[in-house]
């Protein structure tokens, strides 16, 4: 049986008389990406510090590849990376500088150093500003560097606290390329943000953390699936048919159907999305044609706003 990357297990921090992490327990399988989702303050920074072994933990344990991140926090050290919601480079330096730097103090020698640095930033498309200063840098590019900066031990286990927060659409794609790449090869990513379309694009599973409880831990489909149903709409091609397959529709579903007239439109609540083929045969059969068919689930924005009781928009703002 595989180790998991990550083991925790009631996770306290409590920085005066505020308890920013009360009891957080979850488990990364290895190889995946896993996300944490959670309204600013929730405890999802703090709680990956601990994991990082950057803070030290009030209560609770944590295992990262099976070593305890108090006891064996050296050994944890060497089998992670870590890219905050800030950068770390030193923007006086060139991509290159700050990358030799990092590779010296991770005990590189002279040459490895370089021939690191060149890798990385051929890697992460930044060969052609290798010689310029950070300072010159755009926000993406600069995200780029501190995550290559983060890679230069080839570390198995990766956390990445809202790598994408402030870059525009492009270079935000760009980043989800580039952690899928990581994945691919062999990593294991625990991702924070505060985008819910990244969550749902990137991560195999995801936790929702909210006054530093871990409220939910599921797929995205099984988080949509938990706060509501589905909903079926079909455009006709007949609307004289509209009654028959209201009818039809209605006894396969067991539910009620609403109907648009005008647009030929029928719409209906459905628990199992996989009875469409189904439905879709069964107006065929009767000869009723349906020229547009959607299957619409409920969003990770619906799922946010029913576990915090506010929206992610709402809370980025």
């Amino acid at each position: 049986m595989t180790t998991p990357a990550i083991e925790a297990d009631g996770l306290v921090k409590t920085f005066g008389k505020q308890r920013a992490v009360d009891g957080v327990s979850l488990t990364v399988p290895t190889g995946a990406v896993y996300g944490v989702l959670g309204p600013n303050g929730a405890g999802k920074t703090t709680t990956v510090r601990m994991l990082a072994t950057l803070l030290r933990p009030d209560g609770g344990s944590a295992r990262v590849f099976g070593r305890d991140v108090v006891a064996d926090a050296t050994a944890v050290r060497s089998l992670v990376g870590v890219t905050g919601q800030y950068a770390s480079v030193d923007e006086d330096l060139t991509a290159t500088e700050n990358l030799v730097v990092f590779s010296r103090l991770l005990g590189l020698s002279r040459r490895d150093s370089k021939a690191k640095a060149a890798e990385l930033l051929e890697e992460f498309e930044l060969t052609d500003a290798a010689s310029r200063p950070l300072k010159l840098f755009s926000g993406g590019m600069r995200r780029r560097l501190d995550l290559a900066a983060s890679l230069i031990s080839a570390p198995p286990l990766l956390f990445l606290d809202e790598p994408t927060t402030g870059l525009d659409p492009r270079t935000r794609a760009q980043m989800w390329d580039t952690i899928r790449r990581l994945v691919a090869a062999g990593s294991t990513v625990l991702l924070t943000t505060q985008y819910l379309d990244e969550a749902d694009q990137l991560c195999d599973r995801i936790a929702v953390i909210d006054h530093g409880r871990v409220i939910a831990d599921d797929t995205a489909d099984g988080l949509k699936s938990s706060v509501g149903t589905s909903a079926l709409s079909l455009t006709l091609a007949d609307r004289n048919q509209i009654d028959d397959a209201r009818a039809l529709v209605a006894r396969q579903l067991g539910t009620d159907v609403s109907v648009s007239p005008a647009s030929a439109r029928l719409t209906a609540p459905m628990t199992d999305t996989s009875m469409t083929p189904d439905i879709l045969i069964r107006l065929r059969d009767f000869g009723i044609d349906v020229s547009e068919i959607t299957v619409t689930k409920p969003s990770l924005d619906e799922v946010f706003l029913t576990l915090t009781g506010k929206s992610a928009d709402e809370d980025a703002a």
